[in-house]
């Protein structure tokens, strides 16, 4: 293990991590694992055969995938097949890394060194409060998936599923992901998880395996803690015989969608345990994570209060500026917004530094297109970002949800969106969030006796939603339901004593009038006052 130096990079083998001065650079760990073989071997030309041994460990792939790695590797290091600065192609030979690099070895027994300059300067890296963020953070390891069957069909799809997991989880900002020829070592090596959670150093383990049944196959995922083997989260896909290969995407969403929520929780419940004074960005941020989700005034003026926090002691932290902004999209929806135009004004600001930190980070671009849209107004802006977070995350839940609100205030088909998102991850603890998104859908598109179960849906998992219980209001007055419509009215007035006609406009971002006056009518309706 050693930390390299090259240029305005820090490619660091213990964390699999590559910086550009302090800023993480975010690469796919297949991408990390080329780059690191090739500056391993810089005072050599690196064969295809060569990368193809260590990095795809014999596996047959074609010459564009292997071509399109070291272009991801030639981007993330600034480089380019015109310049090749950094990364020479040696026609018909391979490729070598030909840019000036120091290397400091990791010493155990006395901490990380201090990276040492070409001139001999010790520097440091990144900065205390960079290497404070990334001691906090999670890890994991995602360990191969087996072949219980021996069988080379089964070995693709294990292949594919164990590649796509891989390439989801490192999108997450938060999360230190270690694969690649690391996993690969350890399951070779049939290490318990818990020493593959030692020799890794990572906080969680996520391990695999497919094998034939009678009737298909069958995949398995665990996700254990690594430090007590533990199981955390566990699940099996049954695929048919036929087309077993095609449906690796719809399994690969399904363990993202759930291996987030769990590690989500695990990672609360982990900061809690710890004294309240022992903090640093990225646990200030878990703990106003847990506030925000108590769906309470004081939980989320609390939440934003411990953002500012780990603002404060990170200032490039870009996740503290999307929950942040997200902050006020809950002020706004539950009537606990004193001055839109301030904090219109404040959630562009927060928005536009989490945009700016945050380019390959789908779940923070994800709060940044719902604030940009429902706090400050912008929605055509707001669809920019979300476009791009599901480019980078197709199976993350949270980019389809606040795709399918936008979709709705822009009077756009959502209800595709909506159900994506609950497909891939129908019992994570915030889908009674999209139960409300899709009662608007129904509700707007006329459909109030389904508006109407959708409502009740949401409002089983949080009996409190005020957006799903004014929704539920309006559909049962529409749908002839006055009583229960009324009953509905009184409870959302609880909640929110200034809910009235005149205050409606500025609820939701309506493009067409017509949605808004449906939605505007059925609480007339249901005795909403003026």
């Amino acid at each position: 293990m050693g930390i390299h130096t090259f240029d305005e990079y820090v490619l660091d083998e213990d964390r699999r991590e590559l910086r550009r001065g302090v800023d993480a650079v975010s690469v796919e760990p297949q991408v990390f694992d080329v780059l690191l073989h090739l500056v391993r071997n810089r005072h050599r030309v690196v064969s295809n055969d060569d990368l193809l041994a260590s990095v795809w460990r014999g596996r047959i792939v074609s010459q564009s995938t292997l071509s399109s790695r070291i272009a991801a590797v030639r981007r993330a290091v600034g480089d380019s097949g015109e310049h090749q600065r950094l990364i020479r192609t040696i026609q018909r030979n391979g490729y070598r890394f030909v840019g000036s690099v120091s290397t400091a070895p990791v010493r155990p027994d006395k901490g990380r060194p201090p990276q040492e300059s070409e001139a001999g300067e010790a520097t440091g890296i990144g900065g205390i409060a960079t290497t404070q963020r990334l001691q906090s953070r999670p890890s994991i390891a995602i360990l191969p998936f087996a072949d219980r069957s021996a069988d080379p069909v089964l070995d693709s799809l294990v292949e594919g599923v164990f590649e796509d997991v891989t390439t989801a989880l490192s999108r997450f900002s938060w999360l230190a992901v270690t694969s690649g020829s690391s996993g690969v070592s350890c399951r070779d090596r049939w290490l318990d998880v818990r020493e593959a959670g030692r020799e890794l150093d990572v906080r969680y383990v996520l391990e695999g395996s497919a094998r034939r049944t009678s009737t298909g196959v069958r995949t398995t995922a665990r996700l254990i803690d690594a430090a007590t083997g533990v199981h955390l989260w566990s699940n099996h896909f049954d695929l048919p015989c036929r087309g077993a290969l095609g449906a690796q995407d719809g399994v690969t969403a399904k363990i993202i969608g759930a291996v987030e929520s769990e590690l989500e929780r695990s990672e609360i419940e982990r900061v809690k345990r710890k004294p309240s004074n022992s903090r640093d960005a990225y646990e200030c941020y878990v703990r106003a994570r847990s506030c925000v989700y108590q769906w309470t005034r004081e939980g989320v003026d609390e939440g934003l209060r411990m953002l500012q926090e780990a603002i404060a002691l990170d200032p490039d932290f870009a996740p503290a500026y999307g929950m942040a902004a997200y902050c006020l999209v809950q002020r706004k929806s539950n009537g606990w917004c004193t001055d839109p135009d301030n904090e219109a004004a404040t959630g562009a600001r927060l928005v536009g530094r989490a945009a700016e930190l945050a380019r390959e980070d789908p779940a923070t671009l994800s709060r940044v297109a719902h604030a940009l849209a429902y706090v400050v107004g912008d929605v055509d802006g707001a669809m920019g970002f979300i476009e791009r977070a599901r480019k980078l995350k197709p199976n993350l839940p949270s980019t389809w949800y606040v795709s399918g609100w936008l979709k709705l205030w822009l009077g756009q088909p959502a209800m595709d969106h909506l159900t994506t998102a609950l497909r891939l991850a129908p019992f994570h603890p915030l889908s009674f969030k999209t139960h409300g998104a899709i009662t608007y859908a129904h509700l707007i598109a006329g459909r109030y006796d389904q508006a109407s179960l959708s409502a009740a849906n949401a409002l089983r998992g949080r009996p409190s939603y005020l957006t799903a219980l004014r929704a539920a209001a309006a559909s049962n007055a529409l749908a002839g339901r006055l009583n229960d419509a009324k009953t509905l009215v009184a409870q959302a007035r609880g909640l929110d004593s200034t809910l009235c006609l005149s205050k409606l406009k500025g609820l939701f971002p309506f493009r067409r009038t017509c949605d808004f006056d449906r939605w505007a009518e059925g609480l007339q309706r249901a005795g909403v006052p003026d």
